[in-house]
């Protein structure tokens, strides 16, 4: 393609109508709950320490907020990613979720019914022409509960022009870290570490909170070629057959470019070479954990995933709100990715308390989450429920 256009008309054909649904293979498992929390570097004891959550409010350990996205089997875009756009690539754009109460417990089967919504195309900096696609998310028990719905907002784009324009305009080159600003770093995560422990079982009264009161600062880092292999590896659908795999998804048929257009999740190569259809050596995913194919879509060096950055937001609100605050509903924009060997620094404040129509006692928060350089690198709102005295 010669031109800077970006077609995107075939998408229209697919909006509106359900696609396959995600559906888990086995039971959730204990330590599918614990390794998914380890990979998102969430130490909370409610969900991995079968002694501290006897003793809780769920009396046995139970999933984090953030674990139904880990029981998809694309992240939750597959349905903010249909209908062929020419040489394009994907990245995360952002999530909104509402939380319908019902929690994940091991032993739970859970499936995803999946609708394309919408699409927007805006020009952008960073690649001309890019297209901002939305796809709605219903997760489902094997009883029939409605756990949560997520809206997905992918952002779909030329590589070439990515690549042409510069693309991010981040160094190639992994920021250098000494020994005592690593200790320091260590010091300052275990600082919000501790804010969970303080609260522990207890619950954040909605009456002791007040409008302008900062939330703990998060931090998560450096992120390294490890950590982002630590956290692909904590989604289910990232172990061979660990999923029931779709049928319908076919990346040339997405558009993407040859070097990306690999058998990522196919059902039927899986079975003969399941390395074939591993994200993480060849295929749409690749890019993350591999510096030269970063830079082929006109990332600097390998890069984060959209949906662990959702996952951090998800777990740093569930954890402030404690297991007797309830998450009810999330707005989160995805600014810029966590690149290999920079920090995530999260904070976030009281904007509103009030009683909804519901007779809910509700906190609002705002997010932001920045790099070492003061970057944002994501925003986010949020609506909690806390116990009332």
């Amino acid at each position: 393609m010669n031109d800077k256009t970006l077609d995107c008309s075939d998408i229209d054909r697919f909006l509106g109508k359900p696609i396959q649904p995600g559906r888990t293979r086995e039971p959730i498992a204990g330590n599918d709950i614990r390794r998914w929390v380890q990979g998102m570097h969430y130490p909370n004891r409610l969900h991995y320490d079968d002694g501290f959550a006897a003793e809780g409010r769920y009396s046995r350990i139970v999933a984090p907020l953030s674990f139904p996205v880990a029981c998809d089997d694309g992240h939750g875009t597959a349905p903010a990613c249909v209908g062929l756009i020419p040489n394009s690539h994907l990245i995360f754009g952002g999530d909104e979720w509402w939380f319908h109460g019902p929690r994940i417990f091991a032993g739970d089967r859970i499936h995803n019914e999946r609708i394309p919504l919408d699409y927007v195309v805006k020009d952008t900096k960073f690649a001309g022409p890019t297209c901002f696609q939305r796809g709605d998310n219903f997760y489902y028990n094997d009883r029939g509960d409605k756990i949560a719905t997520q809206r997905s907002t992918s952002i779909r784009y030329r590589a070439d022009l990515a690549r042409e324009m510069g693309g991010s305009k981040d160094p190639q080159d992994d920021p250098e870290w000494t020994d005592d600003e690593l200790r320091a770093l260590e010091d300052r995560k275990f600082e919000w570490i501790k804010s969970l422990h303080d609260l522990g079982h207890g619950k954040r009264w909605w009456d002791d909170v007040k409008v302008g009161d900062k939330l703990p600062t998060r931090v998560i880092g450096p992120h390294s070629i490890a950590s982002f292999t630590t956290e692909w590896r904590a989604y289910l659908f990232t172990i061979w057959c660990g999923v029931i795999r779709r049928t319908d998804l076919d990346m040339e048929a997405l558009g993407f470019t040859d070097d990306f257009a690999g058998k990522e999740q196919d059902p039927v190569l899986e079975l003969e070479n399941p390395e074939m259809t591993d994200g993480a050596y060849i295929g749409p995913s690749r890019g993350h954990l591999f510096p030269r194919w970063a830079r082929r879509i006109g990332m600097p060096r390998a890069y984060g995933y959209g949906a662990s950055m959702g996952a951090w937001i998800l777990d740093y609100f569930a954890g402030w709100a404690g297991e007797w605050g309830s998450l009810l509903h999330t707005n989160c924009s995805y600014r810029g990715p966590a690149l290999c060997g920079d920090i995530s620094i999260m904070d976030g404040s009281v904007t509103d308390k009030l009683i909804d129509e519901q007779g809910r006692a509700v906190i609002k928060a705002d997010f932001k989450m920045k790099n070492q350089l003061g970057a944002t690198m994501a925003t986010a709102t949020a609506e909690i429920e806390l116990p009332k005295r």
